[in-house]
């Protein structure tokens, strides 16, 4: 019964990551079972990568604001696509930072980003984990 409940919380996670985005959805069919997976895999490697090239800018003296706000915006538009909502109102709230030219408050707020970058990341792949353990579910889930 845990393990169904666990299911079940780690599914309503990745359905309200998706929720927004009904074409990604419709793109995992039994030709491209593992397309959400496939797209979450991507989207980590190049956040990564994203993640340090802003925490490189924000270690540099003087800072560039303009630049940092060029980097958190598309960061926040790859999140947005994906539906990682505290990431990006992360990603706003250092953006705002960056017009205000407030250094600490772009620091702390990418902190609290990378947080829930990571805390993301460990559900997805919770979720990812529990999905192929339990096989298909699209099945039981979608009518026809």
């Amino acid at each position: 019964m845990a393990q169904n409940d666990s299911v079940f919380v780690a599914q309503t996670i990745v359905v309200q990551i998706v929720k927004h985005s009904s074409e990604l959805e419709e793109l995992q069919d039994d030709a491209n079972p593992n397309f959400v997976e496939e797209i979450a895999t991507s989207y980590y490697r190049d956040s990564s990568r994203s993640l340090q090239t802003i925490e490189l800018a924000l270690e540099k003296t003087p800072r560039d604001f303009n630049k940092l706000d060029g980097y958190m915006h598309q960061f926040k538009g790859s999140s947005s696509s994906i539906g990682a909502k505290k990431v990006k109102a992360e990603c706003q709230q250092f953006r705002e930072y960056c017009k205000a030219g407030n250094g600490e408050g772009c620091m702390r707020t990418f902190q609290a980003l990378k947080k829930e970058h990571a805390t993301l990341k460990k559900r997805l792949e919770a979720y990812f984990q529990m999905a192929r353990q339990a096989g298909p579910i699209e099945t039981a889930c979608r009518p026809k």
